[in-house]
């Protein structure tokens, strides 16, 4: 089964399957389920040819994958277009949203870069 370009993972239950669409977390994917009545704990083998079009219909309808990703980047040009506080924290890779940088920050700011002692090596004689 595929929507959006993505294939559903054939073993996993639909409810879980689903997430694998950017933009498709597991209350939408309950919520797109429950509209198409379609039980959760089903696999993507399982359904039919008519359930999985209106699961693709559904999802289709809504903002996913590549336009959602262009919204999102469209979102942070705009901010550091008009330089705000929030724009240039994006710019620098710096959390955005008040987290301490002091310690911890990995996931943006990479791997850590140790920088030696601080002390001078003195030469012996």
């Amino acid at each position: 089964m595929r929507i959006s370009g993505i294939t559903i993972p054939d073993k996993k239950r639909l409810e879980f399957g689903l997430t694998a669409v950017y933009g498709v977390g597991q209350s939408r994917a309950k919520e797109v389920l429950q509209k198409v009545k379609v039980d959760f704990g089903k696999k993507p083998t399982e359904l039919s040819a008519d359930e999985e079009q209106k699961i693709r219909q559904e999802i289709e309808q809504q903002t996913v994958e590549g336009e959602l990703k262009r919204e999102v980047s469209g979102n942070i040009k705009r901010l550091k277009d008009i330089k705000s506080y929030r724009g240039s924290r994006h710019t620098k890779r710096l959390p955005a949203r008040g987290q301490r940088t002091k310690t911890n920050a990995r996931t943006l700011k990479g791997a850590k870069k140790t920088m030696g002692s601080g002390k001078r090596k003195l030469d012996k004689k």
